[in-house]
């Protein structure tokens, strides 16, 4: 990764058909990658299981997964140094963030131009996905290139930690490129009835903004929604339903 001067493992996932032809395949770029794939991999120990969903419902798409830096991920995901929103959850002034631009560059100036010039991929049907400050990230990234990524999966997204500087981006951004966004969360995200109501807020603002500038804009609200992963990977099927479909 030039944009940090650093080395950072990239998880690939081929469909089963890879080997069997010259077919090309739309790529699915996704962020905290050793939560992506396997749970013997995934920090904490539960994952999506992505890699046994893809290979069940024998889906031909590329996914492509960054893995974390533990240390830097709150500064790598926000684009912003964290703002006056975010105060209401953490409960005091926090200076993390602002390396999401870079993290960014990474992914458009070096890893998918690795990407399409090492797998058969379409590099005109990208997408990218995350969780949490992953959604954060994957949101400010479609509007940065919103010619790049034509698709957009933002799963309880922590928007809370850079909540005017993303909504105003959205709003000054052209997303008539987009073909569609996903975005969900649950009603249990925080640790109090509180911190639920300010995390769900965040998210219905955005989700009004992005609806007011493209019509193909889902949200959902999850009842019983937890942020945590065993929530997370039941959202799996539904997501890659969207993405077929949408």
């Amino acid at each position: 990764m030039n944009s940090f001067n650093e080395d950072r493992n990239i998880r690939v996932y081929l469909p089963k058909s890879y080997p069997r032809g010259e077919v090309r395949y739309p790529v699915l770029y996704m962020h905290d990658g050793q939560n992506v794939f396997r749970d013997a991999d995934a920090i904490g120990g539960i994952s999506l299981s992505l890699e046994d969903y893809l290979e069940k419902k024998d889906l031909e798409v590329i996914v492509v997964s960054i893995d974390q830096n533990s240390e830097e991920r709150v500064n790598e995901y926000c684009p912003w140094i964290n703002g006056k929103y975010s105060e209401k959850i953490l409960g005091y002034q926090c200076n993390l963030g602002g390396k999401g631009p870079k993290y960014v560059d990474f992914i458009i100036d070096e890893l998918k131009p690795f990407i399409d010039n090492k797998y058969r991929t379409i590099e005109d049907r990208t997408s990218i996905g995350g969780i949490s400050l992953g959604g954060l990230i994957s949101i400010y990234a479609a509007c940065r290139y919103p010619q790049i990524f034509k698709k957009v999966i933002a799963i309880s997204p922590a928007f809370w930690r850079n909540q005017e500087e993303i909504e105003e981006l959205i709003k000054n951004s052209d997303l008539s490129p987009i073909e569609s966004v996903y975005l969900d969360w649950g009603d249990k995200e925080g640790k109090d009835e509180r911190i639920n109501r300010v995390f769900s807020d965040s998210n219905k603002a955005v989700f009004e903004i992005l609806k007011a500038k493209n019509t193909n804009v889902k949200g959902k609200i999850i009842n019983g929604g937890e942020h945590s992963y065993e929530f997370f990977k039941e959202r799996v099927p539904e997501i890659f339903t969207f993405l077929q479909n949408s």
